[in-house]
């Protein structure tokens, strides 16, 4: 038997949707990728009370989901959910995939995925080499903070201080939503000029949500935050109603069809939100190597600058 591979990845929503995508294509695994996230899509949509159980137990429908005695077959757990009640989700804990049947990989090693809250962390812990997690969590915990702004995936690991972690990012998955600067029509008339030369002559406030208060200082850049206020959302107000109460605002959109019903304009998209692949570049091994390559859409001499 040879080297079983473990790999953090995400316990639910679109950041694992996007890595059970990019296993499907890369280790030829479609129906486990479409089988897990089907599960998941439909247990988000109990908690949600969007749809009836047709069993109201939830010990029970983990019990049908899960195959314990087969490791090739996904495993599933529960976590408390932040809605009103908390309610028990049942959310992704580990399957293993063997590789030896895979033709584009020259190994009989195995890859372990495991279901981690926060798999970034996971990794700067040496827990794991490779993982799949936010790219906004890296920028939250470890980025150096420059003048300059920050305003593409591949400008992470140039701002990663050696010193304070192992972790780089290998590539994006292309999952990408924007955090995007909004503004009420009376701050900014036109939405052409909603963008970082706006805030460099602005001073004011600037709602964001809380946790993004050192994401959004390294994707704008210090000097274009010199005399801006943070403020945030209060209680659990919709994050678009706080920007427009306070006028400018920086928030994840999509379509942007919520901030439009608030009556904001939509700016520059300042950065990606996008699930990366990342390294713990100190727990390499040759297997390990093997599988990052496979996981990557580029080749090795092409992956983003780890130095």
């Amino acid at each position: 038997m040879g080297e079983t591979i473990p790999i953090a990845v995400p316990r639910k929503g679109r950041p694992l949707e996007s890595v059970l995508d990019r296993l499907a294509r890369r280790l030829e695994q479609p129906t486990l990728a479409d089988e897990i996230s089907s599960t998941l899509r439909h247990e988000k949509a109990l908690t949600k009370g969007t749809l009836e159980p047709d069993e109201p137990n939830v010990y029970h429908r983990l019990a049908d989901y899960s195959t314990v005695d087969d490791p090739t077959a996904p495993e599933y757990t529960l976590l408390r959910d932040d809605r009103a009640g908390k309610p028990r989700r049942i959310v992704f804990d580990s399957v293993t995939i063997p590789l030896a049947d895979i033709d584009a990989i020259d190994t009989d090693a195995d890859v372990q995925l495991i279901g981690r809250e926060e798999p970034f962390r996971a990794l700067r812990t040496h827990e794991f080499a490779l993982g799949f997690d936010s790219a906004d969590l890296i920028l939250e915990e470890v980025v150096t903070l420059r003048p300059e702004p920050l305003d593409r995936i591949e400008a992470i690991n140039a701002r990663i201080d050696p010193a304070d972690t192992d972790v780089r990012v290998i590539t994006g998955l292309g999952d990408t939503v924007y955090h995007t600067l909004m503004a009420t029509p009376d701050v900014a008339p036109a939405a052409e000029g909603l963008d970082r030369d706006f805030l460099e002559a602005y001073e004011g406030p600037l709602c964001i949500e809380p946790r993004y208060e050192r994401l959004v200082q390294a994707v704008l850049g210090t000097r274009t935050l010199d005399g801006v206020d943070f403020q945030y959302p209060n209680g659990h107000r919709e994050e678009e109603a706080a920007i427009a109460e306070h006028g400018l605002g920086v928030y994840l959109t999509v379509t942007g069809s919520t901030a439009r019903d608030h009556g904001l304009l939509l700016g520059e998209q300042l950065f990606p939100s996008e699930t990366v692949l990342l390294e713990n570049r100190s727990e390499t091994t040759d297997a390990v190597d093997a599988v990052r390559a496979l996981l990557n859409d580029t080749d090795l001499e092409t992956e983003l600058a780890v130095e």
